[in-house]
């Protein structure tokens, strides 16, 4: 995922921010529609492009979600609730701590 963010592109299309997370861009078009923080622009076809915030809000929505099993209302509920501070922190966190799993998964297959 850090890859591709780590180019200077402003804007990503939904095939890139899809693949990003290993899903589908019919999941990224229902997310964008339920939850009010994602907003991407649009170009003159009528594609969407996402910012790379719109994408670290995809990656709060894909973690409360996917990987602590929230419902779409329970992220809502929760995203509402908790500070925007927060809920990045946290978000940012569990990159790292996935960062770092990755890293020692690597060094254990070449022991």
């Amino acid at each position: 995922m850090d890859e591709l963010l780590k180019t200077d592109k402003l804007y990503y299309t939904i095939s890139e921010v899809a693949n990003i997370f290993n899903v589908k861009p019919s999941l990224i078009r229902f997310w964008e529609n339920e939850f009010d923080i994602i907003r991407p622009q649009r170009n003159k076809k009528g594609n969407r492009l996402f910012t790379k915030k719109d994408i670290e809000n995809f990656y709060i929505i894909y973690h409360l979600i996917k990987e602590k099993g929230y419902t779409i209302q329970g992220a809502k509920k929760k995203l509402k609730l908790l500070p925007p501070s927060d809920t990045t922190n946290k978000t940012e966190i569990v990159m790292i701590l996935k960062k770092i799993k990755t890293f020692l998964l690597d060094i254990q297959k070449n022991l």
